[in-house]
């Protein structure tokens, strides 16, 4: 029997993937053979040697390969000897756990998923990321809001590996209420954007324009939303703003970004700050009202900063 197991979703895939191996030690609980290979580190001979070996003691032999794709000459093999490997009584779970889908050539890929018990993992997007995430609070025993998710998946995006982390962080910080409110997941959550947005600001604060210009073009040409940027920004200048007033704003923000922040306000003047501040003001009306793009909007905002 072949299980294949693929996809860029390398958190849920790898939990398929223990699921499958704890379902067969629990039902060959007389013996199992168990062995992990690296794709890159295979030989067809060595690994056709022990699959066709006749087990001692009648135990069960289960093969994991992973990433078997980035071995062309052992997959080419392997391929040859499909048919037998599925009709066999052992085990082979192939697991894909690679990101570039160039490497996934369609007639290889379509030969394995037919002699395979298989399943694809795609990241998670809209309500099936908001259901996975409610399922963790809830296993967590803790209530969040759907305000609070619709924060954690702006602040996270779907990556599942960082999400699990950030749940188990924030349920243990509330473990006593309970509930985790929007200002937890402003206060312990680093946004996934913020730590490019800081470097943006640094380039802007230490009057290097073109810089700041040049990484906003890279997160427009990455996909990132302008009126996301524009936001995010508008929340860094906000900070920098309350920070030069009252020095004790810090404590409501995220230990890296007070720290981020506080340097960053050094270089900028109580004045300078409200007028950047009015500035962006102006410009959010105007991207509201048609008469300037998103995108046009935050050039036109970096190149007349009074920096």
């Amino acid at each position: 029997m072949i299980i294949f197991l693929y996809g860029s979703d390398t958190f849920r895939s790898r939990q398929k993937l223990n699921e499958i191996v704890d379902h067969y030690k629990k039902i060959h609980k007389s013996g199992l053979n168990l062995e992990f290979s690296e794709g890159k580190d295979l030989n067809f001979e060595e690994f056709w040697e022990k699959f066709s070996q006749c087990s001692l003691f009648n135990k069960k032999k289960l093969f994991i390969l992973n990433n078997i794709f980035s071995n062309q000459t052992f997959l080419e093999f392997f391929l040859k000897k499909l048919k037998k490997i599925a009709d066999s009584a052992d085990g082979v779970i192939i697991y894909e756990n690679y990101e570039n889908k160039e490497r996934e050539p369609k007639d290889k890929l379509f030969l394995l998923k037919k002699y395979s018990k298989f399943q694809e993992f795609r990241p998670l997007t809209g309500i099936q990321l908001i259901n996975w995430i409610k399922k963790e609070f809830e296993k967590e025993k803790i209530a969040i809001s759907d305000e609070g998710i619709k924060l954690l998946i702006d602040f996270v995006g779907n990556d599942l590996w960082r999400m699990k982390n950030e749940i188990k962080k924030l349920s243990d910080y509330k473990r006593k209420e309970k509930e985790i409110a929007p200002s937890d997941i402003k206060k312990l959550v680093q946004p996934k954007i913020e730590t490019a947005i800081f470097k943006t600001m640094d380039a802007i604060s230490l009057g290097n324009k073109k810089e700041a210009l040049k990484l906003i073009e890279r997160h427009l040409k990455k996909g990132d939303n302008p009126l996301y940027l524009l936001s995010m920004i508008t929340r860094q200048f906000r900070n920098l703003l309350l920070l030069k007033s009252d020095s004790n704003f810090a404590s409501e923000l995220h230990p890296y970004e007070a720290k981020k922040n506080f340097y960053q306000t050094q270089r900028f003047r109580l004045e300078d700050l409200k007028k950047i501040y009015q500035k962006i003001f102006e410009l959010d009306f105007e991207i509201k009202t048609g008469k300037v793009t998103a995108e046009k909007g935050l050039e036109n905002l970096i190149l007349e900063l009074p920096v």
